[in-house]
């Protein structure tokens, strides 16, 4: 498998590794991020309004169509918006490697009837962290059919690098056969399972989740009303105010395989 953040191939017996311990990164008022659990009741939530006439986008710039380095795209200038609430750890003292599934486990309300639960998995830079002319976009990766669409300035120091992303359509919680409304204000909670990863995050760096209820033109947007969404019409688009919950009885986090740096030899060579 290659590792991501220290790039280079590991050799496992078995995937999942057999050493990589389930462990949830909890949500924590203020933007905290850590693998302790919420010990207050208060603050309850955080909260923000999706709007579906105003998406969040998935890169910070004007794009044709769907550009090869969305998948590891500077995500900045998504947590500097109103409708993306950003949670981070402090800045790690040792790597700290995830290897295996992600499982966000999310405690939700909505004002709405429907809403999209979009879970972003992101590698924090140090602020200092050098530019290298490698790291920058490369003429010939950018779109062939526009020439004119400049490649976006990059920035290595502070750099928050997608590792995982994906979205989730609230109707289909329970499930994708019988897909069923919100009940607004009712606190629900999501289950559901993103790709695997295998990813160190480096000491210096911090680990990052961003959640949002829209990701703008990879998923159509949600109306935020519980209809037929190829059938929706202007009036069924609205606004919603999204709850996230992070108390001792709604823990919300993300559960990872966290794994041990000092495995066997046979384990991670």
């Amino acid at each position: 498998m290659f590792e991501t953040g220290t790039n280079v191939w590991r050799q496992y017996s078995a995937w999942p590794p057999k050493n990589a311990e389930p462990k949830t990164l909890y949500l924590h008022a203020g933007g905290g991020l850590s693998f302790d659990a919420p010990a207050a009741e208060s603050p309850a939530f955080d909260e923000y309004v999706s709007d579906p006439a105003r998406p969040v986008p998935f890169v910070n710039y004007a794009a044709p169509n769907v550009p090869q380095e969305y998948m590891v795209s500077d995500q900045r200038f998504a947590g500097t918006r109103t409708d993306v609430v950003v949670y981070q750890t402090p800045v790690l003292q040792e790597d700290v490697t995830f290897a295996g599934p992600i499982s966000p486990r999310l405690f939700v309300s909505t004002s709405g009837t429907d809403s999209d639960w979009d879970v972003k998995l992101i590698d924090v830079y140090p602020p200092d962290y050098p530019d290298s002319k490698q790291d920058a976009p490369r003429p010939e990766d950018r779109d062939k059919a526009r020439k004119d669409v400049p490649a976006p300035a990059f920035s290595m120091g502070g750099y928050q690098q997608l590792i995982r992303g994906e979205p989730f359509r609230g109707k289909f919680r329970h499930s994708f056969e019988k897909p069923e409304p919100f009940t607004p204000g009712k606190v629900e909670e999501l289950n559901f399972t993103i790709q695997d990863i295998n990813h160190t995050f480096r000491r210096g760096h911090r680990i990052m989740v961003q959640l949002q209820s829209s990701w703008y033109p990879l998923t159509d947007r949600n109306p935020q009303t519980f209809v037929n969404i190829p059938d929706a019409k202007p009036s069924d688009f609205v606004k919603a105010t999204e709850r996230i919950y992070h108390t001792k009885t709604e823990p919300s986090g993300i559960v990872v395989g966290v794994l041990s740096n000092s495995a066997p030899s046979e384990e991670r060579q």
